[in-house]
């Protein structure tokens, strides 16, 4: 997109000579303007949260704007549960700084053990959740179609069964933060996208359903060490936000082999938070993401035959970019200020 005029380039390109980082082109400059807001500082809405918790969404959102962190979805089912990560240091010599996992299938044990050997490798985790209402499962999370109505009121058994099974993954979060693991939680991903249950009874419930989680998250279970992601879907439908108390990070993912650009442009206008591009298929070239002018906090793969169709070349780029950061340059986020 050619840039609005000579001041803007000019501007454009001083923010970026400052930062270090080069910016080209770009969409009216957003990613320098997202940089420039990072400096200010961004709050975490749990002010209660774990000292390493919140020195790891302090350095996120330092580098954002100017810096991307690479992350890799998990699978379990491929041999090994590092068969992603072990492709990603084979075709790059590199390993993402961020690891994603999944409770699904009620994966609490082993995503809770795999979770705390990336913390020590010293790098950040995140973790979401296919789940139906009362069990887990990707299927579930597809096929369930509650009645909401019956759903999020405390006197029902629909809501007694759906809390029990919240229950189970609130404490493999305990446990993280027993073990002081930081975590990006993102529940109730591309709920906009309404095909998993979670966005089925449509907006208003959504909001209320989030709401009740992060309040008895962080208020009933007194977990002090998650990072809540707000994940749309490629669309980034209007009207489904939370509110800004009940979310650290928005976020779209599509699989078109875009930027997202066109995500991106929508949730500027749904809140002031930093931005994630929390899952894609092929990962475009950085010079892409920077001619866009959309630099996300990071960007996650997805699993299996997601990351192996990348093309070896440009995913080999992209990890030994200096745009993007990988879990060797990470700092001692324990000591990090």
């Amino acid at each position: 997109m050619i840039a609005k005029n000579i001041i803007s380039i000019t501007l454009s390109l001083t923010i970026a000579l400052l930062s270090g980082a080069c910016k080209t082109g770009g969409n009216g400059g957003t990613a320098a303007a997202k940089a420039e807001a990072s400096s200010s500082g961004y709050a975490l809405s749990n002010k209660n949260a774990t000292k390493k918790t919140a020195k790891v969404y302090k350095y996120i959102t330092d580098v954002y704007g100017r810096n991307m962190l690479s992350c890799q979805q998990e699978s379990t089912w491929m041999g090994s549960p590092d068969y992603e990560m072990d492709y990603i240091e084979k075709n790059t010599g590199k390993l993402p700084a961020m690891r994603g996992l999944d409770f699904m299938n009620n994966d609490f044990d082993g995503v809770v053990q795999r979770a705390v050997e990336w913390d020590e490798k010293g790098g950040i985790v995140t973790i979401c959740w296919h789940t139906g209402v009362k069990s887990s499962g990707y299927r579930e999370s597809l096929d369930d179609t509650p009645d909401f109505s019956k759903l999020l009121d405390p006197s029902t058994a629909e809501y007694k069964e759906m809390t029990e099974s919240w229950d189970k993954a609130a404490k493999a979060l305990q446990k993280l933060e027993d073990a002081d693991v930081p975590v990006l939680w993102r529940p109730f991903h591309e709920f906009d996208g309404q095909w998993f249950w979670w966005g089925k009874g449509g907006k208003d419930n959504f909001i209320a359903l989030w709401q009740l989680m992060y309040d008895k998250f962080t208020n009933e279970y007194g977990l002090d060490n998650l990072i809540w992601v707000l994940g749309y879907s490629g669309e980034v439908k209007s009207g489904w936000y939370p509110g800004d108390e009940y979310v650290d990070f928005i976020g779209s993912d599509t699989y078109d082999n875009s930027t997202n650009i066109k995500a991106w442009n929508k949730l500027l206008n749904v809140a002031d938070k930093p931005m994630a591009f929390h899952e894609c298929g092929n990962v475009p070239p950085v010079e892409k993401f920077e001619s866009d002018g959309d630099i996300w906090a990071w960007f996650m793969i997805w699993h299996t035959d997601f990351i192996t169709k990348n093309d070896k070349e440009n995913l080999k780029a992209v990890y030994n970019s200096e745009r993007v950061i990988t879990l060797d340059e990470l700092p001692d986020l324990e000591k990090y200020k």
